[in-house]
């Protein structure tokens, strides 16, 4: 560990996303507690389920809360002296009377080059639309959403066939790794920051409708949203009259055959190859109603 001061922190975090961070906050800080969502049900059984993010800080025995008021638990916390609150996909707007409790403010894990992509879905509407790079911020959070001055930011490319479940978990690691240059920069006892710089977009929850594919879109979108929501929760697809969740795609080679959009016009090796608005899209993977993933080739047969 490098030289500084001893930094006394409150992580919070929900997701799988940011157990990499909370393991680095763990290590690298006097971490004296964890804020997370509370057990929902989840599964067939709808049974409470514990977040990751608490499973990982009960495996180690830190504290956890999951309380219902922010502004009840941060009366309750103010004068236990925190030097930085370190937050990663914790799903909840911290009221400004949080934000103000620790001493150098509060670090956000998140994963985009921001100003872009704020909000929600930063990973998959990246993917949507196509971006040939994305990234991780560490930002000094405010009370808006993601519009915290800067303290570093990290880039990396996006791989062609990367998708959503890849790139999510590539970037928490990635983030993880940034938050720890960042919390150096914190026990030096001085952290530079600055104000994000470019054109802010916001990004919004995934609602059900935004999952389904229309064939006569060209095949680079149609491609583009099956690697943003696979492996979960999966496009949504019509395929001559089953409907499927797709996987994994790509831009198809066959000539445009005079059929409607949606149509099979044939196989290419482990692939179905689907009519779009531009071509065709050869669809590599796929999940037919009540079965397992299988092949495209597979379903067409």
């Amino acid at each position: 560990m490098s030289n500084g001061i001893s930094l006394k922190t409150l992580f919070l975090g929900t997701s799988e996303f940011a157990v990499p961070s909370f393991r680095v906050t763990a290590s690298r800080t006097q971490l004296c507690g964890v804020l997370t969502q509370p057990d929902r049900p989840a599964g067939r059984g709808h049974k409470l389920r514990a977040t990751p993010v608490k499973t990982a800080a009960v495996e180690l025995g830190i504290p956890v809360f999951e309380p219902r008021s922010l502004r009840e638990f941060a009366a309750q916390h103010a004068d236990e002296g925190y030097d930085l609150f370190v937050l990663a996909s914790y799903g909840r707007i911290l009221p400004q009377l949080l934000l103000d409790i620790p001493k150098f403010g509060s670090f956000n894990v998140h994963p985009s080059l921001l100003p872009k992509y704020r909000g929600a879905t930063p990973i998959q509407t990246a993917l949507l639309n196509g971006e040939p790079e994305t990234g991780v911020t560490i930002m000094l959070m405010d009370a808006g959403m993601d519009t915290g001055d800067v303290v570093l930011q990290e880039r990396t490319p996006i791989d062609d066939d990367e998708r959503y479940g890849e790139l999510h978990d590539r970037l928490a690691a990635f983030g993880a790794q940034a938050l720890s240059h960042a919390l150096d920069l914190a026990r030096s006892g001085h952290i530079p920051h600055y104000p994000q710089n470019g054109t802010p977009t916001l990004t919004k929850p995934l609602r059900k409708e935004d999952l389904l594919i229309d064939w006569s879109w060209p095949a680079q979108r149609i491609v583009n949203a099956v690697r943003a929501f696979a492996p979960s929760p999966g496009a949504r697809a019509n395929v001559q009259g089953v409907q499927v969740k797709i996987l994994r795609a790509r831009a198809g080679t066959a000539s445009i055959a005079p059929v409607a959009a949606g149509t099979i016009v044939g196989t290419n090796g482990d692939a179905v190859t689907v009519r779009c608005g531009d071509g065709t899209v050869d669809v590599l993977e796929l999940v037919p109603p009540n079965r397992a993933a299988q092949s495209g080739s597979a379903f067409a047969r």
